[in-house]
């Protein structure tokens, strides 16, 4: 051992993907962050990734792009969702680019074709979507295009076999694969469809949730403790589970009633530093963080102010 390290830390662990050495504020920070929180894996939520297409070119569009679909066939709109990239999710909220998705899930030509053959159908009830697709089909590429590409269903025009596919339809947490500046969560309750390498968490308590992984603390420990090693500011599913955060208690309906006024807020432009200090009073309090803690937290933290 260096004798910057025994001079300097009192504390090394190894944490899978390297030695760390953490000064005793550190230490004392990351022992509450454990004894008063709970791993992620061990709550009532599933997290997983957004949509995979195989293809953006086909199945992502824009709005205007969109708009030509339904004018020459009204029927398209069924199959074509909203979604939000990576670089379009903000802290508390998003930044919608008018980018689509057209959705036709494997299976989905199977159970509703009858006896009509596959091509057949498709052609005939999506007329507008079939005839885009052709013209992507058609077009050169550099990878392996629409018709060959690996992540695909049944048949070339669908999406690929999406066990959770309904979860994107309900109330969930979404966010970036990659947060360097600061936590990129936001809650989406107008069935959003992210594509890879966005995420989404279903579950329980999800307000409650939101607020602390927006808060400064969590996003400290994430950067501190449990991100890992790689690309600056990757969050990988496996590191985000073992982030502790205190189970819900009397107070979530407070936290929940906050977090909701604050995304109102944000969304209409109004000031959210009092409903967004008193969140992070309320995870200061959950971890029983002291003064001291909390300033060297704001003194290292990667929120942008």
């Amino acid at each position: 051992m260096s004798v910057f390290v025994r001079h300097h830390a009192t504390y090394m662990y190894f944490d899978k993907d390297a030695w760390v050495i953490l000064d005793p504020i550190e230490q004392s920070i990351r022992a509450k962050i454990e004894k008063y929180g709970t791993p992620l894996r061990d709550w009532d939520i599933a997290i997983n990734y957004g949509i995979k297409t195989g293809c953006n070119e086909a199945f992502i569009i824009d709005g205007a792009k969109r708009a030509e679909l339904i004018a020459a066939d009204p029927k398209s709109d069924e199959i074509i969702r909203p979604i939000l990239r990576g670089k379009d999710i903000k802290r508390y909220g998003y930044d919608f680019d008018d980018k689509w998705l057209i959705n036709i899930e494997c299976g989905f030509t199977n159970s509703n074709r009858g006896n009509m053959k596959p091509e057949v159908f498709i052609k005939s009830t999506y007329p507008a979507v079939y005839q885009h697709f052709t013209d992507v089909a058609n077009r050169p590429t550099k990878g392996k295009g629409l018709v060959d590409r690996d992540d695909k269903g049944d048949y070339w025009w669908e999406l690929r076999s999406c066990a959770y596919m309904n979860d994107f339809y309900k109330q969930k947490i979404v966010y970036p694969c990659i947060m360097a500046q600061e936590p990129c969560f936001m809650l989406d309750e107008d069935q959003h469809f992210p594509p890879a390498p966005g995420n989404i968490i279903t579950g329980q308590h999800l307000k409650y949730l939101l607020g602390f992984l927006c808060s400064k603390v969590c996003y400290f420990a994430l950067r501190e403790f449990y991100m890992g090693g790689g690309i600056e500011g990757e969050l990988k599913t496996n590191r985000l589970l073992i982030l502790p955060v205190p189970r819900p208690s009397e107070n979530e309906s407070l936290f929940d009633e906050l977090v909701s006024n604050l995304i109102e807020n944000k969304q209409v432009g109004a000031d959210i530093s009092l409903l967004d200090n008193q969140i992070e009073k309320l995870v200061v309090e959950a971890y029983h963080l002291t003064d001291e803690e909390v300033d060297f937290i704001h003194k290292k933290s990667f929120v942008r102010k």
